[in-house]
């Protein structure tokens, strides 16, 4: 993984989002760490829950639903997992985003939108319960609840 340390002051709400001032505690934050790498080094989710989001992250990935600013030109070069072996780049992508479609499907329509926002699209629980516009400290429960059926979903026991 990659890795891109800063450091923080360490404040009451967390690290700091400026550069440390040197007056208190600090803290050094990895730029690059997912948001459920982060919950999961915590001890916020099992590991059960840290697998299906990042197999949904994954599915998500390889089926290249990321936005892009210009069209691709590079070749599809995706290991396949043992299911996708026979298929060619191609179906591999459509076989993904058909999974992908299906676990979000399984995680349901209200609980859909935190995972998206935190496993693919990489935002905080805090950047994401402001965007859904939801209490504070209320993102962590509905998250585990969708990563809970989409291991379901994907089989992950």
């Amino acid at each position: 993984m990659n890795r891109q340390l800063v450091e923080r002051e360490l404040t009451a709400q967390g690290p700091g989002r400026g550069k440390s001032r040197r007056l208190g505690r600090s803290v050094t934050v990895n730029l690059c760490e997912s948001p459920l790498t982060w919950l999961h080094a915590r001890g916020h989710l099992t590991d059960r829950e840290y697998d299906a989001g990042e197999r949904l992250r994954a599915d998500w990935e390889m089926a290249q639903l990321s936005p892009n600013i210009s069209m691709r030109w590079e070749p599809v070069t995706i290991r396949g997992s043992r299911h996708d072996r026979d298929l060619n780049p191609t179906e591999r992508q459509i076989a993904a985003k058909a999974r992908f479609d299906g676990a979000l499907a399984e995680a349901g329509k209200g609980l859909s939108d935190i995972l998206w926002r935190v496993v693919c699209a990489g935002d905080s629980l805090p950047v994401a319960e402001k965007a859904l516009e939801w209490p504070v400290r209320s993102g962590k429960l509905v998250l585990k609840l969708a990563l809970d059926r989409v291991a379901g979903f994907y089989r992950i026991g």
